[in-house]
């Protein structure tokens, strides 16, 4: 499968509308594509996972990765003429992991989506949300549900209970920090790209350079009306004050509370590298042994390398990354 480069990038977190799914003759299934496919119930809330298994293996208890995604609501599977574009950005083919990966669909956005003829990067922005994705797409909704989710895989037959690890990657890795921190969840936990002091404050990271501040000044300002309104989930452009005000907070009490080993990987020229770092000075102050940094030194928040002064997207990382990961969690 074709890797997906999605670059509406995250840092700002930019809550990206659900795009309606174009109907076609014969839907696709993940079937289809190979993937094995779940529905599980959280609360009234039908849940779609998406798993995919080492060839032959399907049934076998094996480990797991849950994979936390990030902050664009796309279907997991997108496809075109030429076949489907990678789901898990990390996942090298010619060397599968040892355990069965697991995914979980954004609330009230389709599983797969044909995007014969448009550009994938461009279409998670141009069509309103749902009122049943707005409601949900909040930090506290995606840690409940990924709770719940996880004890359910521990008790299916072809899971290896004591063997569970999860993931994320930018908004993700803020689900994956707080589902370290329950004891007795996970096994380990890895966390890429994260925030760790807030994503306001990357938000709101001066340039010593720039004299203008009224793109600050308006930043503080919307983060005071998240904190006069931490329940608000109404829909409109950007994220919900809800969603906002969450994610606005530290993440180091998770962190640093958390007893399972965790893998904190992040490229040096992302703009949360330095909340990352202190990260790592408060770990070390802490004689905290369970986090294992891995600093990228020269990539952005995709693990993108620069060329001329611009981000290289030719220069594909999340390989790379991920062997490092699924090694050091015994998964490769």
């Amino acid at each position: 499968m074709r890797q997906l480069l999605l670059f509406l990038l995250l840092l700002v977190g930019l809550g990206s509308p659900v795009f309606a799914q174009k109907k076609t003759a014969v839907p696709r299934t993940p079937l289809d594509f190979g993937f094995g496919h779940l529905v599980v119930m959280f609360g009234k809330d039908s849940v779609d996972l998406l798993i995919q298994s080492p060839p032959g293996r399907e049934a076998a208890p094996l480990p797991v990765l849950l994979w936390a995604q990030g902050s664009l609501p796309k279907p997991l599977i997108l496809y075109d003429q030429h076949g489907a574009y990678g789901v898990f950005p990390f996942l090298n083919k010619k060397a599968f992991p040892n355990c069965h990966l697991v995914i979980i669909g954004k609330p009230g956005v389709p599983m797969v989506m044909n995007v014969e003829g448009r550009n994938p990067n461009q279409l998670f922005s141009t069509a309103t949300p749902t009122a049943y994705y707005c409601q949900r797409n909040y930090l506290d909704y995606y840690v409940r549900r990924d709770e719940a989710i996880i004890r359910y895989l521990k008790k299916q037959p072809w899971v290896d209970a004591k063997n569970v690890v999860a993931g994320g990657h930018s908004e993700g890795s803020a689900v994956v920090a707080q589902l370290a921190a329950m004891p007795g969840l996970l096994r380990r936990a890895v966390y890429l790209s994260g925030s760790p002091l807030g994503r306001e404050l990357t938000k709101i990271a001066r340039d010593p350079t720039d004299a203008d501040s009224a793109a600050v000044e308006a930043e503080f300002a919307r983060w005071q009306h998240a904190v006069d309104h931490p329940t608000q989930n109404d829909c409109g452009p950007g994220d919900s004050d809800q969603n906002m005000f969450a994610h606005g907070q530290s993440e180091l009490p998770a962190l640093l509370g958390a007893t399972v080993p965790i893998f904190v990987g992040y490229g040096t020229r992302d703009a949360d590298a330095a909340a990352n770092d202190y990260l790592r000075l408060e770990a070390i102050r802490q004689h905290k042994t369970t986090l294992t940094f891995r600093p990228y030194v020269g990539r952005e928040h995709n693990f993108f390398g620069f060329k001329n002064g611009q981000v290289n997207y030719d220069d594909y990382y999340w390989e790379k990354v991920g062997a490092e990961f699924l090694r050091w969690a015994g998964l490769q």
